[in-house]
């Protein structure tokens, strides 16, 4: 029998009508036979999800010596969940532990943890399902990085294992504490598990019906995108598409396993397929461009020097200062005398930003230099671009006629995607007006 394996989001745990839900899901198909968990979401607009409570109360023995306050809220959060589910399991007990250890080792990465292991341990009793804690089957490593032998134990854990429920979001660390991945793990814990089960397909379900062309806030009917290949989730999911984390992708493109995104409060909704470029490739495209998505505030470094291109290590001493700050860049846009550096915002304070700026003209002396703040990245991104004629003409031109200045133009060499780089305040106007250029007949 073919396997797959399902994570789903806080949404999807919100409360314990809704973990029904997720139940009659699992139960309507034989083949999800392994199902991770998030931690219960917001219930409404107004509500803490319950993993910000966590980290509260990890805040809190640090600054007051007892979570006690703070997690008088989670504990009526689970209570209610258990009542409403009339679940055969001392959820009592279980909270009174796991507060004890927060005040004991005031552990922000096991703190966080513990939604997604209550979530878990609600899940397994309500389906009857084996429960297999995360911290037993997935490992880091010295690095903080994600062990590889996390694969072979899953296998090996699994063979005797026909049904389970796995928390999201955690591991074992090589320190033998608990650690997380970062914020939205989850999604990384089910292509994990997807890969060491050898699933057939990895279910990510969440509360929207697959990736949308492009923000639905910024463009009201957006349509959906029924399959897109990994590399192009890759560069719309780091481009602010948020449906699923961007290094989520990484797991089960090495085993070549297809993600399908579907939608918890609407299970009838064909849902998005993520495919292996090799599948991809395979299928029947229309499209020219997939999708579109954007980030705002960033800072782009404009350099030029006559001569550069001939000057030995002129970009590895520019890239050696920003290392030296450990400062990441986003792109690197060159021409024969230019070079820009786009930096996010957030890394650099008016004072860095100077530091930066002094160092590189003392090691490269540059014949000009400036910078440009508050600047917002579009990628218009689909494997159709490189074979129609056109398509860049027909964005700038789109572009143009909406009266958008562009500041920064970088295409990708797999030829994948077009960034262009405008004023923050025309990140809307621009994604507007590119998705109408391509989606709209």
């Amino acid at each position: 029998m073919s396997i797959k394996v399902c994570k789903f989001g806080g949404t999807s745990m919100a409360d314990g009508n809704i973990m029904k839900r997720v139940a009659d899901i699992v139960r309507s198909d034989d083949e999800r036979r392994y199902i991770v968990v998030s931690a219960p979401g917001k219930r409404f607009s107004a509500d803490i999800k319950v993993t910000d409570l966590l980290y509260r109360c990890a805040q809190a023995v640090k600054s007051e010596g007892s979570c006690k306050a703070v997690f008088a809220k989670i504990r009526e959060r689970f209570l209610g969940i258990a009542k409403e589910l009339k679940l055969n399991l001392d959820m009592k007990g279980i909270l009174d532990e796991i507060e004890e250890t927060i005040d004991r080792t005031g552990s922000s990465d096991y703190a966080a943890s513990r939604g997604e292991y209550l979530s878990a341990r609600i899940m397994a009793e309500v389906l009857g399902y084996d429960f297999i804690d995360a911290k037993d089957v997935i490992f880091f490593n010295a690095a903080g990085m994600l062990d590889e032998r996390s694969y072979s134990v899953i296998f090996e854990t699994f063979k005797s294992v026909k049904h389970a429920v796995i928390p999201g979001f955690y591991g074992m660390g090589a320190d033998g504490e608990i650690k997380t991945f970062s914020r939205g793990g989850s999604d990384i814990t089910g292509a994990v598990v997807a890969c060491g089960a050898q699933a057939e397909v990895y279910e990510n379900w969440t509360d929207v019906s697959g990736f949308l062309a492009c923000d639905p806030r910024i463009v009201p009917g957006a349509k959906n995108i029924t399959s897109l290949s990994y590399k192009e989730l890759r560069e719309l999911s780091y481009m602010g598409a948020g449906v699923l984390h961007s290094e989520s992708i990484f797991p089960v493109r090495k085993a070549n396993i297809p993600i399908r995104i579907k939608n918890t409060f609407r299970p009838e909704d064909e849902g998005t397929l993520i495919l292996p470029s090799v599948y991809y490739k395979m299928q029947e495209h229309n499209n020219i461009v997939t999708g579109i998505a954007g980030k705002k505030n960033y800072t782009v470094l404009f350099i030029e020097k006559s001569l550069m291109n001939s000057e030995i290590g002129f970009t590895r001493k520019i890239l050696s200062i920003l290392e030296h700050h450990n400062l990441a860049f986003e792109h690197m846009p060159s021409g024969i005398d230019t070079l820009s550096l786009v930096i996010e915002s957030a890394q650099l304070s008016d004072h860095l930003l100077e530091q930066v700026e002094a160092e590189i003209n003392e090691a490269v002396h540059p014949d000009y230099m400036r910078s440009l703040e508050n600047v917002a990245l579009i990628a218009t991104v689909g494997h159709g671009m490189a074979s129609n004629v056109g398509t860049s003409a027909r964005l700038f031109k789109a572009l143009s006629d909406a009266e958008i200045n562009v500041r920064m133009i970088d295409q990708g060499s797999s030829e994948l995607n077009i960034i262009v780089g405008v004023d923050n305040a025309d990140c809307e106007k621009c994604i507007s007006a590119i998705y109408h250029e391509f989606f709209t007949e």
